[in-house]
């Protein structure tokens, strides 16, 4: 049988990524029931304490173990936890080295959403790809240069060690889990009766691009602010550079290291934003959309569309707009 240990760490910690967690199992273990199998599972809360206050007091978990009970797990899920990442690791320190330990005798680690905050504070994503909420992106590839951050996937799953993108994308990762474990029928199983889509893979659909600007570097601040006030326009690189009074090579260095985006990236993120809005409420034909953004080429609009949100325009106007859905 295997042990699940689902953490309650202290602070603003996600009830929802906990009670998924500890259901999901559950239910894989009722299926095997109905089926006069033996349970696969055994699913327990780990806490610092044996008393766990969580959402800033308003709900009091009381977990089955702590750190101090001397025993071994197969599994640690480690929930998301709200508020500044640094004041939740501090809080949750004493989590670090247990999880580390159990790693090392063969556990797994699972992160959901922004718990890969206290998952990379061990030290096991280091040279790892990993996920987490997109929102936080930034935040985390600050915190964690050397952990190889993949925003735009729903699960990774690299040497024992398992993130997931951000809120209810956990389940997939849960789902996957049930896969990797129990089978794929029994996945098939468990995504209908949570109504989970098993085959979504990407957070790129639901990314709202509002531009990186947490930074320090004012002449690139300006160069984003240019792109942003002048993408139905022509821009090159070229000019952008000229106008900043900076070689190419200068600018993209620089714009690379305050964004995470090449210029031309970012370019694109601005007028698909753009886009994604135009298509959200406005009646104009998709041509009429490309051509207001900045595009000439259909077949680049349609393509580089798609790369950003997982849709063409089309199936992204039929999904979102207003008008549609009327």
């Amino acid at each position: 049988m295997k042990h699940i240990s689902i953490l309650i760490p202290e602070g603003e910690t996600s009830l929802s990524n906990i009670e998924a967690a500890h259901k999901m199992f559950n239910k894989v273990n009722e299926a095997l029931d109905r089926m006069r199998k033996p349970p696969m599972f055994k699913i327990q809360l780990v806490g610092l304490s044996s008393e766990a206050k969580v959402s800033n007091g308003l709900f009091t978990i009381k977990p089955d173990l702590t750190l101090k009970d001397n025993f071994k797990t197969d599994l640690i899920i480690i929930p998301a936890v709200h508020g500044d990442p640094n004041v939740v690791i501090a809080r949750n320190s004493d989590f670090l080295p247990w999880i580390i330990k159990q790693y090392k005798s063969g556990a797994e680690v699972c992160s959901l959403c922004i718990g890969a905050f206290l998952l990379a504070s061990t030290g096991l994503l280091k040279g790892r790809s990993c996920t987490t909420h997109w929102l936080m992106a930034d935040d985390f590839r600050k915190m964690f240069p050397d952990v190889n951050l993949m925003p735009y996937k729903i699960i990774t799953d690299e040497g024992g060690v398992y993130t997931s993108g951000g809120a209810y994308s956990s389940l997939n990762l849960l789902l996957y889990l049930v896969e990797k474990f129990s089978g794929r029928d029994m996945a098939i199983t468990s995504s209908k009766i949570f109504e989970i889509d098993i085959e979504r893979n990407s957070q790129s659909l639901f990314i709202i691009f509002r531009g990186q600007k947490d930074h320090e570097d004012d002449v690139i601040k300006k160069a984003q602010e240019f792109i942003e006030h002048n993408y139905p326009e022509k821009i090159t690189v070229d000019s952008l550079a000229s106008m900043l009074a900076l070689s190419r090579r200068h600018l993209e260095r620089r714009f690379k290291k305050a964004t995470s985006n090449t210029v031309v990236e970012y370019m694109q993120r601005v007028r698909i934003e753009a886009a994604k809005m135009s298509l959200e409420t406005i009646r104009e034909n998709v041509n009429e959309v490309m051509y207001n953004v900045g595009y000439t080429d259909t077949k680049a609009f349609r393509m580089i569309f798609k790369k950003i949100t997982g849709l063409s325009p089309i199936e992204y106007r039929n999904k979102y707009s207003k008008n549609a859905a009327a």
